[in-house]
């Protein structure tokens, strides 16, 4: 197949649309953009267009926003078994994968113009929601510290976040160990750094002794988990003021542990005294690369990048706004990889923008749970199939 290349202009339009929330006033320009990169994918990627084939699905069908519930879509998982790509290798010039805490993990490849969009998102939609600041800041990632092994999203997504600010220094939760070949959870060694960074509060004074803020960023597990350690040892401190805990990337294995957020908030007030209104949560994943960054109220509003359908779980089709559903996540970010319709594994609602009070009017979507899709047949050819071998053997 001859691979045709073009410039993504429609992409370009969308992604330097000048408010990161005004999804009503975009909704032709994300059409478009879907519909442009829905093209590309269809010339430059056999198995998408096979895909689209099997269901007599065109991208020229993409016409209108009621249109984008007929674009087929690929699950998560299929990217965990196999590798898409519309772009040869050599020429991407960025790879990321999933944590592969199944055993399996998606490949997701990127090309300058992705990579650029992503870009924009950020600077957006970071200045909006004032993560940015020239004060240098210690940075406390409570994730993986890099390693030349280690291409997962969420470490470049948390090595990322550091630099939001001038980093004083970073201290890992998670570090490689030669010995053993794996990641070390250390959680001794980030309390210490705290100790260091901030005082006591029966000191008194304003903040920690370096003077800094400190900032947070990663799995809301592991920071829990140190949060709760602290609190049973009594230890008390009262980090600088500007200090934050940014979380992203979910529970993963942890999620029998998983607690409501007023606790992780009530635990951080007591534990570091940073506030609820200073601690800000991520929403995302490696095969939907858009920025999901809660509101003031902690809701996840969706941005202009992209897109979210609820579908009913048992005919796949998109339900209203208010019902639940399993969550189908759209984007025409990506040029290298076709992931401009997936489907998750989570179960969620989404809400009307007005019902948050926060003052922005695109709907934002609340995370339920995630299911194990026992029961659910995914329906895009060549990506066809029960996610469930029981399931597949009473079909």
């Amino acid at each position: 197949m001859v691979r045709k290349m073009n410039g993504m202009k429609m992409r370009r339009k969308l992604f330097n649309t000048a408010k990161p929330f005004d999804t009503r006033k975009t909704e032709m320009r994300f059409v478009r953009a879907m519909r442009e990169n829905c093209r590309f994918q269809y010339e430059n990627c056999p198995a998408y267009r096979k895909i689209c084939d099997s269901f007599r699905f065109r991208p020229g069908e993409l016409k209108r926003p009621e249109d984008l519930g007929r674009l087929p879509f690929i699950p998560t998982v299929n990217f965990k078994r196999h590798k898409l790509f519309s772009v040869p290798e050599e020429r991407q010039l960025l790879q990321a994968t999933s944590s592969g805490t199944s055993g399996r993990y998606s490949t997701i490849g990127f090309v300058f113009g992705d990579l650029w969009c992503g870009l924009k998102m950020v600077l957006k939609i970071g200045r909006w929601r004032g993560l940015f600041s020239l004060r240098p800041t210690h940075y406390i990632v409570m994730g993986y510290k890099p390693h030349r092994g280690n291409r997962t999203a969420v470490t470049k997504t948390a090595f990322g976040a550091t630099l939001f600010s001038p980093a004083l220094s970073r201290t890992y939760a998670l570090k490689y160990s030669k010995q053993k070949q794996a990641y070390e959870a250390d959680l001794e060694g980030v309390i210490t750094a705290l100790k260091k960074f901030a005082a006591p509060r029966a000191i008194g004074g304003r903040g920690g002794v370096s003077g800094f803020p400190v900032r947070f960023m990663g799995f809301p597990s592991y920071t829990y988990f140190m949060l709760r350690q602290m609190e049973e040892r009594g230890l008390h401190l009262k980090l600088p003021q500007g200090s934050k805990i940014m979380l992203g990337g979910g529970w993963k294995q942890f999620y029998k542990e998983q607690v409501d957020k007023e606790e992780l908030y009530r635990l951080a007030k007591k534990t570091l005294d940073v506030d609820e209104e200073n601690i800000i949560e991520f929403f995302g994943a490696v095969e939907h690369p858009i920025l999901y960054c809660d509101c003031e109220r902690h809701h996840f509003h969706v941005p202009v990048y992209g897109r979210v359908l609820i579908r009913d779980v048992d005919t796949l089709k998109p339900v209203p706004i208010g019902q639940t559903g399993l969550v189908n996540l759209l984007t025409p970010m990506v040029k290298a990889t076709p992931i401009l319709s997936v489907m998750t594994d989570d179960l969620g609602v989404l809400h009307e923008g007005r019902e948050c009070g926060c003052g922005l009017d695109a709907p934002y979507l609340e995370i339920i749970g995630r299911v194990g899709l026992k029961d659910i047949k995914t329906c895009a050819a060549g990506a066809v199939e029960l996610l469930d071998e029981d399931t597949a053997t009473k079909s």
